[in-house]
């Protein structure tokens, strides 16, 4: 499986810190196991999951895209559920 993601997620990804990269990378491997644990969203966000997991003690959500004929996650946004899905609705 290939893992690719927008920019907009490697710039956010710089300024986490280690701890929050582990529970990053925890989460992204869970999705990757298993691409079908995020919950599907509809209308603007058509296609688009949301896996909800803990980053040092907070609840955060990561937003991915799986397409199934190339074998490939997109990893689009992560972040604390604040505006989460109106900056996610620019982005898409």
């Amino acid at each position: 499986m290939e893992i690719v993601h927008y920019p907009s997620f490697s710039r956010a990804l710089k300024r986490l810190s280690k701890n929050e990269k582990k529970d990053l990378d925890d989460a992204v491997r869970a999705v990757a196991k298993d691409t079908n644990i995020g919950e599907l969203k509809k209308g603007d966000l058509n296609g688009v999951r949301v896996y909800k997991f803990h980053m040092v003690g907070q609840l955060a959500l990561l937003a991915y895209e799986y397409d199934d004929t190339n074998d490939t996650l997109t990893l689009l946004a992560f972040g604390s559920h604040e505006n989460f899905y109106r900056d996610l609705k620019k982005k898409v």
